[in-house]
């Protein structure tokens, strides 16, 4: 939360703490916090055990879920699919626990939607790094030795962290191709400036969320040859395939890499969910026959000044749409479809319709 938000919340007739050095990474002091009419802390466990209402980024450790308050609401990215234990842990404690990777993909929600606006730093984070590594230069330059030819980027997935990855490296004057497997998507593609790789995979289309559907085996082996060809002309490829609650697709393999000149980058936005990349590494940056490939988690994070603005935003206009100034509470009406799709436990049990009956399935 940025102090800016903070004021607004306050003004709202919201009592705010903020934990002391929360805002040290993103600029913004104690005393910010402070003159915004926060109170800050150090005393995180009596904080914990107290406060009705718990804002924060990521999930919390398994630990610390004892110690909040029985019946507080928790808010913050929980990846709910993935973390069996600690969505138990939670209903346990009877957390009410509130999964900002579940907002639903509606109009009223937009202005919530933090996937979406951490995904965009993502895809231009992404297209920076590989620039500063790649022994090339982005544009065309015309010089006195001569015509220099545009780098050859291309982009495997066309969500928000794809289109702002093809947008960025277009306006560093590259020659920009993207794949992605809905149709759809190819013109806001071309609007971007960017050739469309136009692949015959037969029905595949989008969920209703707008995420990508999982491929069939054939499919995913049409895809690859096809990718694999442009790939190979590639100086810099960027990865963003992901599958809402599932592992990242395997999309780029070694042998897809071979062809590749040494020196080529591959950055592999999916790697905290398993990686599109075969051989990509969690926070490391390997070599495989001379192409590095990059595999940086939390690449939002690395503009932290701009990730905790769009952040704080998000969290502040979902706190604003349920809280009740009159009632001076932060109430949640389970008729509302936003809180239908992004409170995962409360009462004790799992509440959320498609993760209790993904758990119903497997059991």
């Amino acid at each position: 939360m940025v102090p800016a938000d903070i004021a607004k919340l306050v003004g709202k007739g919201v009592a705010i703490t903020v934990e002391s050095g929360m805002g040290e990474p993103s600029r913004h002091p104690d005393r910010a916090y402070q003159e915004a009419g926060a109170r800050v802390s150090t005393e995180r466990t009596k904080l914990l055990s107290e406060t009705d209402v718990v804002l924060r980024v990521r999930k919390p450790p398994l630990s610390e879920v004892g110690q909040l308050r029985a019946g507080c609401i928790h808010v913050s990215f929980l990846d709910p699919f993935n973390q069996a234990e600690l969505v138990d842990e939670l209903a346990r404690c009877n957390i009410t626990a509130i999964s900002m990777e579940m907002l639903p993909r509606i109009t009223r929600a937009q202005k919530m939607d933090a996937l979406s606006s951490q995904a965009s730093l993502a895809g231009y984070v992404a297209v920076i790094l590989a620039a500063e590594r790649l022994d090339k230069i982005f544009p065309m330059m015309m010089t006195p030795a001569g015509t220099i030819a545009p780098a050859r980027v291309f982009v495997i997935g066309a969500g928000v962290a794809g289109l702002q990855a093809i947008a960025t490296a277009k306006r560093l004057g590259a020659r920009v191709e993207a794949f992605d497997t809905r149709p759809v998507v190819a013109e806001q593609v071309e609007s971007l400036g960017a050739k469309f790789v136009q692949v015959d995979l037969g029905d595949t289309g989008q969920t209703a969320g707008g995420y990508a559907k999982e491929l069939t085996r054939e499919q995913q082996q049409m895809q690859q040859e096809a990718m694999a060809k442009v790939c190979a002309h590639s100086d810099v490829v960027i990865t963003t395939a992901q599958l809402f609650g599932r592992p990242a697709p395997r999309i780029i393999t070694r042998q897809m890499l071979e062809p590749m000149a040494p020196g080529s980058i591959v950055v592999d936005l999916a790697v905290e969910s398993g990686g599109n990349v075969e051989g990509s590494e969690l926070d490391r940056e390997v070599e495989l026959n001379g192409v590095r490939i990059i595999g940086l988690a939390n690449l939002p994070g690395r503009l932290a000044v701009h990730a905790s603005q769009m952040y704080s935003a998000n969290m502040t206009a979902l706190v604003e749409e349920f809280y009740s100034e009159e009632a001076e509470s932060f109430s949640l009406d389970f008729d509302d479809e936003i809180i239908q799709g992004c409170v995962i436990t409360h009462g004790g049990e799992i509440v959320n319709p498609m993760l209790r009956d993904l758990r119903n399935a497997n059991n």
